[in-house]
Order: structure tokens, then sequence, then C-alpha cells
């Protein structure tokens, strides 16, 4: 028997089948329009082909959820279209298509653990850490007396990511970094 979830259940990154395949929830939101009943917007990005769209459900409507599965890799090198991991128990090597750890790549360095994704046993992806610790390699020097609240500046990080940093945050320093909403959380 496979378990239901409603679209109450629905979290960042749970798979559900939708139209006979896997889709991985990406992001969604609860509605409450004035008029009517509550729906769920959701960006859901398909397993097989990486594809994403946006759906719309009303609200409570059921769906098969998929379970899956996470394994320890070490990220080696990117192949350019593809990207090598190696399971750290077996050192057996697999590849995942470029486009499905594209949004995690600029998160990762060389010999960096992950957690890669099985789904029903296949490699469908990877999981990044909730924090990663990057070094700046450039941003441009505050200036000084520029300490209104919240103000930030770009800083590209020694993977090539590029995220917003507050301004006393320099070239050089080592930053606390979350890989899926892509912000600063602090100094290292």
């Amino acid at each position: 028997m496979a378990e239901t979830v409603n679209t109450n259940q629905f979290k960042n990154g749970m798979h559900i089948e939708l139209d006979g395949n896997v889709w991985r929830i990406v992001e969604f939101q609860h509605v409450k329009p004035g008029k009517g009943g509550a729906f769920v917007r959701t960006k859901l990005k398909a397993l097989g082909s990486g594809a994403v769209v946006d759906k719309t459900f009303r609200a409570g409507e059921k769906f098969e959820r998929v379970r899956t599965e996470t394994k320890n890799m070490q990220f080696l090198y990117d192949a350019g279209d593809e990207v090598v991991f190696m399971d750290q128990d077996t050192y057996e090597q697999t590849a995942l298509p470029h486009a499905t750890v594209e949004d995690a790549l600029e998160f990762m360095q060389p010999s960096s653990s992950v957690q890669m994704l099985l789904v029903d046993g296949k490699p469908s992806g990877v999981q990044l850490p909730s924090s990663v610790e990057l070094t700046v390699s450039q941003t441009d020097p505050g200036v000084k007396g520029d300490t209104v609240t919240n103000v930030t500046k770009p800083a590209t990080l020694e993977t090539g990511a590029v995220v917003q940093v507050p301004m006393f945050v320099n070239t050089g320093d080592r930053i606390k970094v979350d890989p899926r909403e892509k912000r600063y959380i602090s100094r290292a």
C-alpha cells in the first residue's frame, strides 16, 4: 500500500507521483483567497526529464508519495555533460547528468561529501547539507558609514556561486551559506 499525502503535508524536496511520473516539489505556497476555496501553487521538477513546471492544486488534494533514500557520496569532478560521484563505502563511481545537479554544483567543492538521492534504487539527484562553509573570493569593499539595516552586496565564493552578503564581509573571509536558499547565514 503506497502512502498518500495531501497538499497540506507538502514539503520542499518531497517526491510525489503525478500523471505516472515522479516529481520533486521544488517550492510551494498555500494561497487562501478572500473568495473561493484555498489552493496550493507549486513548482515541480520531473526526475526523468528535469523539466520544471508550475502547477496549482486544490487544498486537500491527495497524491501518491514516492519513497526515496539517501546514500553518502563524495563529489569527485564535473566532466562537462555529467558529474561524477564516488560511494564512500564501496568506492563505486556513479555519474549523474549535469542538468540534474546544476543548482547544487555551485556549492560543491571537489572531495566534499554529499547525499545522493535514490528513487527506486536509481540515482536521481543530490542533497546538500543545510549549510556549507566557503571562502569569499571576490567582493567589493564595504563603504564606511553604509551601515543601514540589512544592506547587502554580492560576493563571489570560491566555487563560483554568487550570494548576497552583509557589508562587513570582505574578500578572503570564510562564511556559512545555505545552499538550498542561496543565502548568507554567518561568518564561519
